[in-house]
């Protein structure tokens, strides 16, 4: 690969005029900003850019040869439909360069509407793999800002499989989660991360503790803030960035000040045209180096992009942390009773209404058997396995099949919620072999995963909560993709539940019952902890023993470890929505999930029974009383909670 100055693209953040005029002026090839609607900043009334102030940013840029891409990259609510689509039309008559989105809805508009602005795809749309850069390229998209956990090798392959451009985070705040895949800010706050104003759960102090007995773990750690990563600094690594194939290179911090912006820019930018006007005479500048550090925010480190890199990658001291965006707080119980009127169903024959489906998604063939015999008409098997729970075999797959026909009922195959080349190469021979042994259908994680689906299984395909679900222009799209049924985002409340509700062109699912993932992290907790170490070796930690993480408000959140050494943390309150059966039934929902991959096949049992015999007794009778007993019988390991129904709107 021959380099020119056209070969990368130095990407700098802006969220004033005045940042706009400093990034441009130190050397910045484009910038990104948001608007006053609809982006993932949305914090602060100062940042951001009115309609008047976007279209005269666009000719300030346009005017310096430099490129402008305007963030609409947060996710969007049923009543904001109307809204994004104006301003879509707006953005089209001003034309910035291309548009930063997340949402699956914004590809059905810009169909509608004929957008001509190039799009490109969020790093909050978690792409890991080759099959969802296709699905996204599909509807347009012509650059890809990738999963920040993908290293620089897998951004070489992606980059050689599917030819599109790639856009790599190489400086600035990250998030320790998956993005798009964390829920904490939306559940606990109401303030969701994928809608703009995450509140940063994952910068609390928290304590490593064993689950079982409460205790603290000892640890090699030096401070509380075991979640805190460190800002990404690729600056010493800029040669292997280069050869790797990314095309843009994007600093975080629409939120900076000028003076930081400018500096960034001017040091990347002296390093950059020094290595492509003469690659094998480069060498690394101990000056530039020092006057980057001295003015960072927090400590550096290069992420995931040479490797995990474990305990170095945490700032576990947090002295360097320039703001705690919110303190641990409780997470909402189950309380009250109510008398709710049954929605009428267009017949006064109780045994013609239609009967609500119930599924339950299990972790082995014991649990498997329980909620089958328990009323639950669909199993969800597959997918991530806990620790020590053992994965899903052909064989195993095969038992459940017969035991649902047996019952008459269904067994859905699940797919990992994160697929990068060894997960989605190992689904591809799944689904090859699930042609013999007939599941009943599949649930997949992520839009790549839906598209081999719908190309190599044969079955019936649905779609899981990883998607995010919305508004109903999502729903069209995954329809239009191949789904038959979607479920609900975790963080949606009643009253956004409802309007997707009467919309959605598919089939809603919710889930109202279970041991919800807050996060879910490449990086190994445990590990880092307890053995301390830079890298990321297997300590075996999770063979034995369970851990969790204490917060400051007494909260303790299990960890749970997968097959492939992922952490996934839950909240400390398992979701319990048994008391608003009746206003969801009302809202339309008729397929309820119960989430029971983490219980006993006896907590399983009885929690699968509480949930048939009341949605039974909602079709059966015209007026329901909630009994709250029932709530003190299906207790599990963790208290019980109602997640983002405490609040009227996740914002």
């Amino acid at each position: 690969m021959l380099l020119t100055r056209q070969s990368v693209e130095l990407l700098a953040p802006v969220g004033t005029w005045e940042v706009l005029e400093a990034a441009i002026t130190a050397g910045a090839d484009a910038v990104y900003l948001g608007g006053k609607r609809f982006n993932m900043r949305l914090h602060r009334t100062d940042t951001n850019f009115d309609d008047k102030k976007l279209t005269q940013a666009i000719t300030y840029a346009h005017a310096r040869n430099v490129r402008l891409y305007v963030t609409v990259n947060n996710l969007i609510s049923e009543q904001e439909i109307p809204g994004v689509r104006d301003y879509l039309k707006f953005l089209n008559e001003i034309q910035p360069d291309a548009l930063i989105v997340q949402d699956l809805a914004i590809l059905e508009l810009a169909r509608e509407i004929n957008l001509t602005v190039p799009l490109h795809a969020s790093v909050m749309m978690n792409t890991h793999n080759e099959h969802t850069i296709r699905a996204l390229m599909d509807y347009g998209i012509t650059r890809v800002v990738t999963n920040r956990e993908l290293t620089l090798s897998q951004l070489s392959l992606l980059r050689e499989r599917t030819g599109v451009e790639l856009e790599y985070f190489i400086h600035g705040d990250m998030c320790a989660a998956h993005s798009g895949q964390c829920f904490h800010s939306g559940v606990v706050f109401g303030q969701s991360s994928n809608r703009g104003r995450c509140l940063k759960p994952c910068r609390w102090p928290y304590q490593l503790v064993d689950t079982l007995t409460g205790q603290a773990v000892a640890a090699k750690d030096p401070g509380p803030y075991k979640l805190a990563l460190k800002d990404m600094c690729m600056y010493t690594a800029l040669p292997q960035l280069i050869q790797s194939g990314v095309c843009s290179f994007k600093i975080e911090g629409r939120m900076r000040t000028a003076d930081f912006v400018s500096r960034i820019v001017r040091l990347y930018r002296k390093a950059l045209d020094r290595y492509i006007a003469d690659p094998n005479g480069y060498t690394f500048d101990a000056t530039d180096w020092q006057e980057l550090y001295e003015y960072r925010s927090r400590d550096f480190s290069t992420c995931y992009a040479l490797g995990n890199p474990g305990a170095s990658s945490i700032g576990y001291t947090g002295e360097r942390e320039p703001r705690f965006f919110s303190q641990a707080v409780k997470e909402a119980g189950v309380t009250g009773s109510a008398a709710v009127l049954v929605p009428n169903t267009g017949s006064d024959n109780p045994s013609q209404r239609q009967r609500p489906a119930l599924a339950v998604r299990v972790a082995d063939l014991a649990s498997l058997t329980s909620a089958f015999a328990n009323g639950a008409d669909i199993a969800y098997i597959g997918g991530e396995a806990f620790a020590p729970g053992k994965p899903w075999s052909l064989e195993d797959i095969k038992t459940a099949v017969k035991l649902a026909d047996d019952r008459q009922a269904q067994v859905i195959v699940t797919t990992p919620r994160i697929t990068m080349e060894r997960e989605a190469s190992e689904l591809e021979q799944l689904f090859d072999g699930l042609k013999t042994l007939k599941p009943h259908g599949l649930m997949v994680s992520n839009s790549g995963m839906l598209r081999l689906a719908k190309q190599t299984s044969g079955l019936s395909i649905q779609t899981d909560f990883s998607f995010n679900l919305f508004n109903h222009l999502t729903a069209a799209w995954l329809k239009d993709n191949g789904a038959t049924k979607a479920t609900i985002s975790l963080e949606a409340t009643y009253e956004q539940i409802t309007e997707l509700a009467k919309h959605s062109p598919l089939p809603l699912e919710m889930i109202v019952h279970g041991a919800i993932e807050a996060m879910v992290l490449d990086h190994c907790i445990p590990s880092a902890i307890m053995a301390g170490t830079a890298s990321h070796p297997c300590h075996d930690l999770c063979s034995n023993r369970h851990y969790s993480l204490l917060d400051s408000a007494g909260e303790r959140h299990d960890i749970k470890i997968d097959q492939y050494c992922r952490n996934h943390i839950l909240f400390a309150k398992d979701l319990c929505l048994l008391p608003h059966l009746a206003a969801l039934m009302q809202a339309g929902i008729v397929n309820y999930r119960i989430e029971g991959q983490h219980y006993s096949p006896e907590l399983v049992g009885l929690i699968t029974a509480a949930y048939r015999a009341e949605l039974d007794k909602l079709v059966a009778g015209d007026t329901y009383v909630f009994d709250k007993t029932i709530i003190d019988r299906i207790a599990g390991p963790r208290q019980l909670g109602i997640g983002a129904f405490r609040y009227r709107v996740s914002r």
